[in-house]
């Protein structure tokens, strides 16, 4: 193991303007020593590959605990968030403004469901 879970220290977030600007209000906003920042404002013209290649890099840093995703956003790379099966980072749904949470969408929900037999 290259990192221990103790070194996970950060909340990143990939999110339209309102969620990612509340959320580094809060406090969550980082930017590492390689310039890196542990968010992303998603808009509509942020390109599909941007939102795949920052959830992948979220989900191989050392230093984030948890990535939690505007839902509908989530939805854009829904095979990606589906087949993210390691326990750190957790990957977390969240609603946004504009958009209400489906519980039938969420990767957690289903891959809960599936362990006991629902």
């Amino acid at each position: 193991m290259t990192a221990n879970y103790k070194d996970r220290n950060f909340v990143a977030v990939i999110g339209d303007e309102d969620s990612v600007t509340g959320l580094l209000l809060a406090g969550v906003g980082h930017i590492n020593t390689q310039q890196k920042p542990n968010f992303l404002v998603v808009d509509a013209k942020t390109p599909l590959s941007k939102i795949e290649e920052t959830f992948m890099e979220f989900t191989k840093r050392k230093d984030i605990a948890i990535v939690l995703i505007n839902q509908h956003i989530a939805d854009l790379i829904r095979p990606l968030v589906d087949d993210h099966d390691q326990a750190f980072p957790t990957v977390l749904e969240i609603p946004s403004k504009d958009h209400p949470y489906d519980s039938e969408k969420d990767s957690v929900l289903k891959r809960i469901q599936r362990l006991f037999g629902e």
